[in-house]
């Protein structure tokens, strides 16, 4: 008997899903985070759920793990001192950027561009120069380059260096010598080349991409070194670390540590694998997700069961070339701080967040600002006597003293104030889920929304009156979603080649070709990790354009598909995804930019577990009687175990359905019917 862990941090808590890999049964834990170092709270999981659980730590054979260190380093600037070396005459690449400053006409004036992450003072020039074919135009010179590497070592405090010559996405001899170099001269300090990191065109985007990389490596490397160590003494020496990417697919911890670019946004991937994992199995594959935890909300987009990615990844200010799930973030958690600004005397909520330390005034951790937590308790959505399993403390008292600050401002009464913190950062929600349904050519009411996270629940009901999503989908054990998700996952690893090419000018075989000699550059890092081929699966991308676009579009495909369809299969594919977002199509002039090879392992489907209940009747499942503020009014509302509910059982609104992880509130008018999978489907009530 094995089992296997997703693990995953949150500004606010740890979450972990225990799963046996035999019969799917399930264990969940919930710690606080240690944003000082998440590797304890990852550690300080694992005991308390072995502990719950009863399962001997060294059962445990594999830790799937969403992280937030290279996120969090790049947020706060404090990743690595990095260098670069360039191709003489492009010292300034990373400067002169795309000449772009934000904020519209009127941008440049107020526009104060972040520091360089690869500042110009390490910055140095190599005397080479590959052409736009990726033939020798000038040969690398190595003694010049040695000489000017021990010079910028001489200048101390270098923890990573950077690589990036023009054109080396199509020939990386020249990088791959100068690493050999500077491994001579930076002993002991990462190298990152961009011909192998994103052997892609665009000058400017592959260095930035590539400094990223340099940027956190060192800590992310730390981060998952120290955390596999642990984890063997604690777990056994057998036990497999891997990292969620950004994209949805797990990396092994080497890869992870090698090319930490790819984990910008791991995080938020594993809430949308999760909720994918339930919501297919139920029936629903066009789903609208919001995962709402202490400190912000993630949305997305499901089509088909399938997450839309990006080829970008965006974090604060830096924007960096590779793939991710297409999630937009605003600041909207249940930590997010209301406040009262002097001069307009309007309620405001959020971006800050009260975190983990010292957190919403009603956990008594500290804290005295007033939260959309403390809202919910003043509310009666969050009931100061039943909250989570009864496991951690609640004062309905500490948050209506808090919220009370802001109504003696705004000069209302307690429930008018708390209600309209819940209907702003509501508002909010429903604005980021408008991001990625209606902006993209999408109608809301077409799709399912799913809510999860542990503050989710709370506001599910309520953003689908907003949006018409119905129903909404409350999954099990929805705070701790992104764990479930995390635990799901398959290890996968892509190779990518800029291939510039009209479609009318290429043969089904010539684009076969290419692709298989992708395909041989994806697997080849799985097969290093133990991984046999025949364990596998391959999916190909392509990126598309109209000649002369500077947009692209991906498109996904198999290799039964192209050789059944042939090329006409992408030009068929992008015309329709192009019309979907901007009412038009071309009929001619298809141009082929980018090619990509996915390698992911084949998924080892677990059905998870549905606790058995003992309860006979839908009665026999109350185990408080409460009631909560809606509308202006107080309502009765009867709060439900849910895992003394049953398939079948409709719980009429207004009820408040409470589990270890999350509570989610049922508004008047509405009831929650309990699916074959577990999931709470919330509809307007006939």
């Amino acid at each position: 008997m094995s089992y296997r862990l997703g693990v995953d941090v949150g500004g606010t808590f740890t979450d972990l899903l225990l799963m046996n890999e035999d019969t799917g049964e399930t264990h969940t834990a919930k710690v606080p985070s240690t944003p000082n170092d998440a590797s304890i709270g990852v550690l300080n999981g694992v005991a308390a759920i072995c502990a719950e659980s009863g399962v001997a730590p060294q059962l445990i054979q594999r830790v799937m793990h969403g992280t937030t260190v290279a996120t969090n380093a790049v947020l706060t600037g404090k990743g690595a001192r990095v260098a670069l070396v360039t191709t003489s005459g492009y010292r300034q690449v990373l400067q002169v950027a795309r000449s772009f400053c934000p904020g519209g006409l009127g941008g440049w004036v107020s526009y104060v561009k972040a520091p360089l992450l690869a500042p110009l003072e390490l910055t140095i020039e190599a005397d080479e120069r590959i052409g736009a074919d990726g033939a020798v135009i000038t040969g690398l010179d190595e003694n010049t380059l040695r000489q000017r590497l021990t010079e910028l070592k001489a200048r101390g405090g270098i923890e990573a260096l950077t690589i990036s010559f023009i054109n080396a996405y199509l020939n990386g001899e020249h990088e791959r010598r100068a690493r050999a170099v500077a491994q001579q001269i930076f002993t002991g300090i990462p190298i990152s080349i961009s011909s192998e990191v994103v052997p892609e065109m665009q000058e400017y985007e592959r260095t930035e991409t590539t400094v990223v990389n340099s940027y956190v490596r060192p800590e992310v490397a730390n981060y998952i070194t120290h955390l596999q160590r642990a984890l063997e003494q604690q777990l056994g020496e057998t036990v497999q670390l891997s990292i969620l990417r950004s994209d949805g697919g797990l990396a092994s911890a080497r890869a992870a540590a090698e090319s930490p670019v790819n984990m910008l946004l791991s995080g938020p991937a594993g809430g949308v694998a999760g909720a994918i994992y339930f919501c297919q199995r139920a029936g629903f594959n066009n789903i609208l997700t919001f995962d709402m935890g202490g400190t912000s909300t993630d949305v997305a987009l499901i089509q088909n069961a399938r997450a839309r990615t990006r080829r970008e990844t965006r974090v604060g200010d830096v924007t960096v070339r590779a793939p991710s799930v297409d999630v937009r973030t605003v600041g909207a958690g249940g930590g997010s701080i209301a406040f009262v600004p002097e001069l307009t005397r309007a309620l405001r909520v959020g971006p800050e967040s009260a975190g983990a330390v010292p957190g919403p005034a009603a956990y008594m951790k500290g804290g005295k600002q007033p939260t959309v937590c403390d809202a919910n308790v003043v509310l009666g959505y969050l009931p100061a006597d039943v909250q989570l399993g009864g496991k951690m403390a609640i004062s309905r008292e500490a948050a209506e003293t808090a919220v009370q600050t802001l109504a003696d401002a705004m000069g209302i009464d307690l429930m008018a104030a708390a209600e309209g913190i819940i209907k702003i950062v509501n508002e909010s929600m429903f604005g980021a889920l408008r991001l990625v349904s209606v902006e993209q050519g999408f109608d809301p009411r077409d799709f399912a929304l799913v809510g999860f996270g542990g503050a989710g629940p709370l506001h599910a009901n309520a953003l689908g009156l907003l949006t018409e999503a119905w129903p909404v989908i409350i999954p099990p054990g929805p705070g701790v979603l992104c764990a479930y998700g995390d635990a799901n996952t398959q290890v996968q690893d892509e190779a990518s080649q800029t291939f510039v090419s009209l479609t009318e000018d290429l043969s089904t075989e010539q684009l076969a070709q290419v692709l298989a000699g992708l395909k041989d550059r994806a697997v080849a890092s799985l097969i290093a990790d133990g991984v046999a081929e025949d364990e596998l699966d391959i999916i190909y991308q392509a990126d598309l354009r109209y000649a002369g676009q500077a947009f692209q579009i991906t498109l996904d495909f198999t290799d039964s598909e192209l050789q059944q369809q042939g090329v006409g299969l992408l030009t068929e594919a992008f015309d329709k995804e192009h019309e979907q977002l901007f009412t038009f199509a071309l009929e001619e002039g298809h141009e082929i930019v980018m090619l990509r090879t996915i390698a992911r392992v084949k998924a080892r489907q677990i059905d998870t577990a549905v606790a058995a209940s003992d309860a006979t009747s839908l009665e026999g499942a109350v185990i408080h009687r409460s009631r909560y503020y809606y509308g202006g009014e107080y309502h009765d509302a009867a709060i439900y175990d849910r895992g003394r509910l049953k398939e079948g059982w409709v719980v009429p609104g207004p009820a408040i359905v409470n589990e270890m992880d999350s509570t989610t509130v049922i508004l008047p008018g509405h009831a929650a019917r309990v699916d074959a999978i577990g999931n709470l489907l919330i509809n307007p009530a006939d």
